[in-house]
């Protein structure tokens, strides 16, 4: 896990301190080893500063901030022949046998760009790759965008980078998020887009509810077995709602050290519920309680990292970023989280309404559109905070597998009708299976900002300096980046 970086001269100039520029703004996403490599040369250090680079000097260059978190991991960059340096930043699932870049390096042989294309649609995970030549930069980045991924370019420079902020640093203010499921070449013409691995909808399958149920759990199961192999122990993001109590269950299937984690605000009656459902799966509970003025003492951490003056995404990064926090505190570098599955079963309430207003094309056509757009929505949000923390953010129900079979199930088996107000009737069978009490099988969702208390501790905070809670989480962000106007 860290932070990537990689530039490219239009005009043939050194970029090798631009690199270092980029860097500096991702340390906190990587402390433990720091690379930086050009085509045909490369340095590594403890630190930026430890880093000899006077001898590096070209036109592209790759860097990377690393946290050393399982024994997957290997020194970068890898050297290829004919001049290319590879960095690779993520997981790959199944693990591979040796290290992730090892596995990548093996896969790629003559035609870099085709092969490229191969190792996205081979693999799935929750990864980017740099390939860095003398006169070009190849990206390519995993189907669904679990980890985040930004680019642009100005007359100068074509760049990209695992948050904002590094190429806002560039002085590059139009900053789009690298398509998921895509390779890209950069060069003097400037970013060629080839979408080689994007999702797709698949056709619909019919089946009964308790074989689809069936089929879940044991996709569900593979999936979290795939994301805890590697770690001696891990941490579960735990409301004791639907999606959390599952992973949990499942995780304990999987490996005898899991950890929940809760937070909120004082006296929020969701954290009793927690509790409870803590004792039910025998697991260890870390609660954690926070007041509003917890919430003004990290709201500029919390923007500085999410880099987006969105209300909701304020209110959902918060307790995350708590949760992240504490999950390292107890010394575990893995957090399981319930991502995806509102998308993938039909969670929102929003989808309901969808359902009784256009039927089950309209919602379908909304569910999947959301699992398209969630490397926007959610994702970067999500691995922002927790990268923060050198915590690694894994998510089980957005496995390659997990996903298309949930795409292709019949919407009936998510919305059975216009009065399912619970909705995520498969996964729901699935809690069952597993032997979860009725009380949280059947229990309606709560949005997270609104279970943990955030949000309206937010709307408190605003409201004392006579603003919107718009404008105010506008005004804190504007004091963090005074130059941002908006993306193009």
């Amino acid at each position: 896990m860290g932070g990537i970086a990689a530039i490219f001269n239009k005009r043939g100039e050194d970029v090798v301190s631009s690199v270092l520029l980029m860097l500096r703004q991702l340390t906190h996403r990587g402390a433990d080893v720091f690379y930086v490599a050009t085509p045909t040369s490369s340095a590594t250090g403890k630190s930026l500063s430890e880093l000899q680079t006077e001898k590096l000097i070209s036109n592209t260059a790759v860097g990377y901030n690393s946290s050393l978190i399982s024994s997957r991991e290997k020194n970068q960059p890898i050297s290829l022949e004919n001049n290319y340096a590879l960095v690779f930043e993520g997981r790959l699932f199944p693990p591979s046998k040796t290290s992730d870049v090892d596995e990548v390096a093996r896969w790629l042989k003559s035609d870099f760009q085709k092969d490229a294309g191969n190792i996205i649609n081979k693999f799935d995970g929750s990864y980017a790759f740099v390939i860095a030549s003398l006169d070009k930069i190849l990206v390519g980045r995993d189907s669904y965008g679990i980890n985040p991924l930004f680019y642009g370019e100005d007359e100068t420079f074509c760049a990209l980078a695992s948050e904002r902020k590094a190429l806002w640093a560039l002085g590059i203010t139009n900053v789009k998020s690298f398509p998921p499921g895509n390779v890209a070449m950069i060069s003097a013409k400037g970013f060629e887009f080839n979408p080689v691995a994007t999702v797709t909808q698949p056709s619909q399958k019919t089946m009964s509810i308790e074989k689809a149920a069936s089929r879940l759990q044991s996709l569900v199961l593979k999936s979290t077995a795939e994301r805890v192999s590697d770690v001696e122990e891990v941490a579960v993001a735990f409301s004791g709602g639907l999606d959390s109590t599952v992973l949990a269950a499942l995780a304990k299937t999987c490996t005898s050290k899991v950890h929940l984690v809760t937070v909120g605000l004082e006296n929020q009656p969701e954290l009793g519920h927690a509790q409870t459902m803590a004792k039910v799966l025998k697991l260890p509970l870390h609660l954690q309680t926070y007041t509003v003025a917890d919430i003004e003492n990290v709201l500029e951490k919390v923007l500085w990292l999410i880099e987006e003056p969105d209300v909701m995404k304020v209110g959902i990064a918060l307790p995350l970023f708590w949760a992240a926090e504490i999950t390292s505190r107890i010394g575990c570098r893995v957090l399981l989280a319930g991502q995806g599955a509102d998308e993938l079963f039909g969670g929102y309430h929003r989808y309901f309404t969808e359902y009784v207003r256009g039927g089950v094309k309209a919602v379908q056509k909304s569910m999947f559109q959301d699992v398209v757009k969630s490397y926007e929505t959610n994702f970067q949000r999500d691995n922002s905070v927790c990268a923060f923390h050198k915590v690694e953010l894994r998510l089980p129900y957005m496995d390659r597998e997990v996903v298309r079979f949930a795409l292709s199930l019949s919407v009936n088996l998510k919305i059975d009708s216009v009065d399912d107000r619970l909705r995520k009737r498969v996964l729901r069978h699935v809690a069952k299976n597993l032997g979860i009490p009725e009380f949280v099988v059947e229990r309606t969702k709560k949005a997270v900002q609104y279970a943990t208390g955030v949000d309206k501790a937010l709307r408190e905070l605003a409201r004392r300096r006579g603003l919107t809670q718009r404008d105010y989480i506008r005004q804190v962000f504007g004091k963090i980046y005074p130059n941002w106007k908006g993306e193009k």
